[in-house]
């Protein structure tokens, strides 16, 4: 049994972009900061921490990547670049971007692209602005404009030579939009996964914004999981690269919340909740990773840690000491030379009705872990909960054990394998 833990300052601000958040269920203003953390997983082969098929190492626990290559081959011996085994680090794969409309939502896909098919393009940018209310888009100049950047590359090649990938389904918060975690979703893609995101009608910042309410997040993932299934039209060129039985889902908020019960879809084997609460048992669910800022204002960390101790193993929490409800996301980071996205948006004259007008953003505030540091941890945990279970390489059991080592920022760690 092993004991992490760390002190963290209470802040519990609103924010801009979920405070209208009577539709996240399962968050609270209220609930408890844990002081310690508990390790109850055993090592070994039963726990899934060693002895996985490999070419390389597992992430050196104290100084972070070994630079050795890990699996080369991922379930049932499909081909896979070696990707690093350090699970922070990025994958080989430049990323490919489209975006399409699926189920009547606009979607976007990130996918491993073909090696090489970047040279001489230009990476993506994303136009935030759009996501605002039609009326409102032309407030604000291209000079202020908070661009979005992409490691990624609009409309090449995915790479056929390996896979067929795992999908991973991400599902926003409120008043979020598809774009809203692109940190991670690009991560996930560059280490072989293919990624999805729409923009959930009823619940996007567009929708909140102009007072629109009412979304069915879990129905409209079903729906591009079931479209994924028979890829036509914009969605062609992934038929015969995607594996539908292995399948995993993130959600941020009120999109954690969503995803809940879907351990029960055939071929859903990770849910990856963050800032919300838990998942519920499901046949299919092999893995679950509860992922909570310790300082969240907006869904209190206790939702995160019952939510935790409800999902049924193989299931790891991971508490980020200091971190906010934004942690999750990109929202901090996007125009802060500017002051944040909610002051450029008043700068400019947008109209943010009142209740969504706080004096500082849920995470964003200096004294909350900064974002580039808890984006390396959430990309460590999800890249290696995903691995282990989508790519079949136990050795990112071990990774997962192993980061509280790494990182001091995380204040709580439990396991249940």
């Amino acid at each position: 049994m092993h004991r992490f833990a760390r002190s963290a300052p209470f802040a519990a601000p609103l924010l801009l972009l979920t405070v209208a958040c009577a539709g996240d269920s399962g968050g609270s203003a209220g609930g408890s900061t844990s002081e310690g953390a508990t390790s109850t997983g055993s090592s070994g082969s039963e726990s899934g921490t060693s002895t996985g098929s490999s070419t390389g190492t597992s992430a050196d626990t104290e100084t972070g990547t070994t630079g050795e290559p890990a699996k080369t081959e991922g379930c049932d011996g499909r081909p896979l670049l070696p990707v690093p085994a350090d699970p922070s680090v990025r994958g080989p794969w430049a990323v490919g971007a489209r975006t399409v409309t699926i189920a009547e939502r606009t979607t976007e896909i990130w996918y491993p692209a073909a090696p090489g098919s970047e040279a001489g393009e230009a990476t993506a940018t994303y136009d935030l602005r759009l996501h605002l209310p039609a009326e409102e888009q032309g407030k604000i100049p291209d000079e202020a404009n908070p661009w979005q950047p992409c490691e990624c590359y609009r409309d090449l090649p995915l790479d056929d030579a390996h896979g067929p990938y795992p999908v991973v389904v991400f599902i926003h918060g409120t008043a979020g939009f598809r774009t809203q975690s692109l940190t991670f979703m690009t991560h996930w893609a560059s280490r072989g996964f293919v990624v999805v995101a729409s923009d959930h009608t009823g619940i996007t910042l567009g929708d909140v914004l102009g007072g629109n309410f009412g979304a069915d997040q879990a129905g409209d993932a079903a729906k591009v999981l079931d479209a994924l299934a028979a890829p036509a039209g914009e969605t062609a060129f992934l038929a015969g690269h995607i594996d539908l039985g292995r399948v995993g889902l993130a959600g941020h908020s009120a999109g954690g919340n969503a995803i809940a019960g879907f351990g029960g879809r055939p071929g859903v084997r990770v849910l990856a909740p963050m800032a919300a609460g838990g998942a519920t048992p499901g046949a299919a669910l092999e893995s679950t990773l509860v992922l909570g800022g310790m300082v969240d204002g907006i869904v209190a960390y206790g939702s995160q840690q019952s939510g935790y101790e409800a999902a049924a193993p193989r299931k790891r929490l991971v508490g980020l000491a200091g971190a906010g409800h934004l942690a999750f996301s990109d929202l901090c980071v996007l125009g802060a030379e500017q002051g944040g996205i909610l002051q450029i948006a008043l700068d400019y004259g947008v109209d943010v009705p009142p209740l969504l007008i706080p004096l500082a953003q849920d995470g964003c505030m200096p004294d909350n872990l900064s974002p580039e540091a808890g984006f390396e941890i959430i990309e460590a945990a999800s890249s290696a909960a995903f691995e282990e279970a989508l790519h079949c390489d136990a050795a990112m059991g071990a990774a997962l054990a192993g980061l509280p080592g790494r990182y001091p920022a995380i204040g709580e760690y439990q396991e249940a394998l």
